[in-house]
């Protein structure tokens, strides 16, 4: 199953666009799959008081985290929709990170550092930014995948930004589009 996750508040934005590209795809694949839209669920992405006193114990109190880390469990594809805010992402992402990546979840420390989703076989990240893409690539290739989504049992992750989205021309956006058609 393809697990798509979603962190754009405003469903009339091009990061929504890129949402229907993936979906229409898949389902022309007939491929299974679900969307985690964080704005959509009220995802709360600060850790609480609740939180931190169950964290050492790989266990949360916000109930989408155990709903979050099943459809997590049950996947072998995961992307990721997003845009780049400020040079980072969004803070719905950043605490998603926080609160789904648990330990005996996400990963164990018996013998040393252990990834637990190694089920997650490819990992797509789209995003969109007003500045140039080059900007962003340590951020994402060595942030966001090796020093996170690796780390944890990801593979054979893939990058795309779409870069001076709101005042980039329509058929830059279309391009684009068409690029993560054919990356899916």
């Amino acid at each position: 199953m393809v697990t798509i996750l979603f962190a754009h508040p405003w469903h009339g934005s091009f990061n929504k666009a890129i949402l229907d590209t993936v979906i229409k795809k898949l389902e022309k694949q007939d491929k299974e799959y679900k969307v985690i839209d964080l704005p959509k669920d009220n995802f709360n992405p600060m850790m609480q008081e609740a939180d931190l006193k169950l964290y050492r114990v790989g266990k949360a109190a916000d109930p989408l985290v155990e709903k979050y880390q099943k459809i997590l469990k049950e996947s072998d594809e995961v992307i990721f929709i997003f845009p780049i805010w400020w040079g980072l992402i969004p803070a719905d992402i950043k605490g998603f990170f926080d609160k789904v990546f648990l330990v005996n979840f996400s990963h164990t420390y018996e013998n040393g550092w252990t990834p637990l989703l190694t089920n997650i076989k490819r990992t797509l990240v789209f995003t969109t930014s007003e500045s140039p893409t080059s900007k962003y690539n340590n951020f994402i290739e060595e942030i966001i995948f090796k020093g996170l989504l690796y780390p944890l049992g990801f593979q054979n992750g893939t990058w795309l930004n779409s870069e001076g989205t709101s005042r980039g021309s329509h058929d830059a956006r279309v391009a684009f589009l068409q690029k993560v058609e054919e990356t899916v």
